[in-house]
């Protein structure tokens, strides 16, 4: 791995917290914890993880970019699929992970001048310190928003999360040699370090058998606690559309012979890289997401796919286009900015074709805007 920025000794302090609390619990644990505990701990351990604390995340000056920050017109394109869904259910608007609170802020000023606003749009936030960011840049559209510390026992209208799964923490799995293997952290000389033991039974060698074994040491995740968070979901939607953006693949292309190391990864100051032990608490991990597997869950949970495509042809459906073309090309200063922000988000070689769109719903007949053309639910 090439040299990374440097922390400063605060942020190093913080870091060293975050790997003494991870010792801590492999210690407890007799010695190994499953990679999937060591990545729930560096990024959401109450006060010490990534996303639990007050580091900055995302923007220039934070690890990485979302859609949102690159673009208002992201959240605006949103806004188009969230009218028709607050117009067929009369409900509410639910964000989950909503980061620093852009996505929100655009969706709400569409939604205004649409004349469409929910009665509430609801945050689902761990993190006080980014709370707190929410609260100050949301502060015009109050008393309408609220913040909630867990998912409400039933809702109805449209459920957001933009790069919420790929944050979730995965199991690593080892196929090869007619053999399963979790792999876990260990310590030596106090250092982090991978090990691995057999996988005989329960829901992981259950859902690890059912993927065709790839060949020899085929490394990739499995994504139980998206399943879980999704079912989750299901269980409170009465009424509406669940909306997942991200990026990954379905699973035949998940787990593709060629994709034999995974799809983990880590982002610290805008440069990714694959140490997940590097610098807990200060980077970002994250794992592709496997929509195979969304649609499977929400569908043994009572929910129907209602669509599944490219961002790219999502964000076509929802009218960036013509949102674009509010802005005069004549006036450049203006216009250029926002089409070089449309090409980031629409084009396959960047966010177009990696990042897809899926929605799952309950009691809904009309077909979605966002999946007019371009639906890819086939592939799942």
């Amino acid at each position: 791995m090439s040299p990374l920025p440097a922390p400063d000794p605060a942020a190093l302090e913080y870091s060293e917290k975050t790997a003494a609390l991870i010792r801590g619990e492999i210690e407890s644990a007799g010695g190994w914890i499953p990679f999937s505990r060591f990545m729930e701990l560096a990024l959401y351990a109450p006060g010490l993880g990534y996303y639990s604390a007050g580091m900055h995340k995302f923007g220039a000056a934070g690890d990485f970019v979302t859609a949102p920050e690159i673009s208002s017109l992201f959240g605006q394109a949103l806004a188009q699929q969230a009218a028709q869904v607050i117009g067929l259910t009369a409900g509410n608007i639910l964000e989950i992970g909503p980061g620093s609170g852009r996505l929100a802020f655009d969706l709400l000023s569409e939604l205004e001048q649409l004349g469409q606003l929910p009665e509430r749009y609801y945050l689902l936030e761990v993190s006080a310190d980014l709370r707190q960011r929410q609260q100050h840049l949301l502060a015009r559209f109050a008393p309408r928003v609220e913040w909630l510390d867990a998912l409400p026992a039933s809702f109805s209208g449209l459920i957001i999360g933009n790069e919420v799964l790929d944050a979730m923490p995965v199991h690593l799995v080892i196929w090869g040699q007619g053999k399963l293997l979790e792999r876990g952290v260990i310590l030596e000389d106090d250092l982090f370090c991978w090990s691995e033991r057999a996988l005989t039974s329960g829901e992981l060698f259950d859902t690890a058998a059912s993927i065709a074994e790839e060949g020899k040491n085929y490394v990739s995740e499995i994504g139980l606690t998206a399943r879980g968070f999704i079912a989750s979901l299901a269980g409170s939607l009465e009424k509406g559309a669940i909306l997942m953006l991200d990026y990954g693949f379905g699973q035949s292309e998940y787990y593709h012979p060629q994709r034999d190391s995974g799809t983990l990864m880590c982002h610290y100051r805008h440069y990714a890289h694959d140490d997940p032990f590097y610098l807990p608490g200060l980077q970002d991990i994250t794992s592709h997401v496997d929509f195979s597997a969304i649609a499977e869950t929400g569908l043994a949970h009572g929910l129907n796919l209602l669509g599944y495509t490219s961002q790219a042809h999502f964000l076509i459906n929802s009218g960036i286009t013509g949102l674009l073309a509010r802005a005069s090309p004549e006036k450049a200063s203006a216009y250029l900015p926002l089409a070089s922000q449309v090409q980031k988000l629409l084009n396959p070689a960047e966010m177009g074709e990696l990042f897809k769109a899926i929605a799952l719903g309950k009691g809904l007949n009309t077909a979605l805007i966002g999946f007019s053309q371009g639906d890819k639910s086939r592939m799942l």
